[in-house]
């Protein structure tokens, strides 16, 4: 019997991680009696469509192949008409997702994959992939009245003892840099991805945290 495909999908942070969570999947996938044929793994944001492994995984995709994902919103966190999207190029090839602990791996040889995993798919999918969304929004609401707040303290006040020091907030960097904090990117490793200091990372998170707190 031939052993079905499955393929590992993972956006990354530090190598050694890395590294360490793609062989604990691999090794479930072998134990269950797949075959792990590819690993795919990238630092782009779910929030995009523009990621070259997950397009070169869309291709490489084969009738009965198995993706398998650490984690939904590694995937997607696209806006639902997106995500649906995307799932449904997924399943156009005959290829289903797992997800441990919310889509389990069933053992390769139940002879039920195929059959268990779509029906299975299509109601937890549509429910994970719009909590992703909408946490990853809610998160960008917290931050935006965060920054809200920090400036109605600020008017009146002397430049000197304003929190942002008349400096116009990049919005999209701080966006950015919750996001890969999120994501499991260590700060020296946001600062060097976005261009900016350690320091403005750790304040950014900490103004984050301070949001989310209230």
């Amino acid at each position: 019997m031939n052993k079905p495909n499955a393929r590992i999908y993972q956006r990354v942070s530090t190598k050694g991680q890395d590294l360490s969570r793609q062989d604990a999947l691999r090794a479930e996938a072998e134990a269950k009696g797949y075959r792990v044929v590819a690993t795919y793994s990238e630092k782009e944001s779910g929030t995009t469509e523009k990621r070259p492994e997950l397009q070169r995984m869309l291709a490489d995709l084969n009738e009965g192949d198995i993706i398998i994902a650490e984690h939904l919103d590694r995937i997607t966190r696209l806006p639902m008409d997106k995500a649906e999207a995307l799932m449904a190029a997924i399943k156009a090839k005959g290829a289903t997702v797992s997800v441990p602990g919310l889509i389990d791996l069933p053992k390769a040889e139940d002879g039920m994959t195929g059959i268990v995993m779509e029906a299975m798919q299509a109601m937890l999918l549509k429910m994970a992939l719009y909590q992703c969304r909408a946490d990853w929004e809610t998160r960008r609401e917290r931050q935006r009245q965060g920054i809200e707040r920090t400036k109605a303290e600020d008017a009146g006040k002397p430049l000197a003892e304003r929190k942002n020091q008349g400096r116009k907030a990049d919005t999209f960097t701080n966006a950015k840099i919750v996001e890969q904090r999120g994501l499991g990117f260590t700060i020296a490793a946001i600062a060097n991805k976005l261009s900016v200091s350690e320091s403005q990372v750790k304040l950014i998170l900490k103004k984050d945290a301070a949001a989310k707190a209230a």
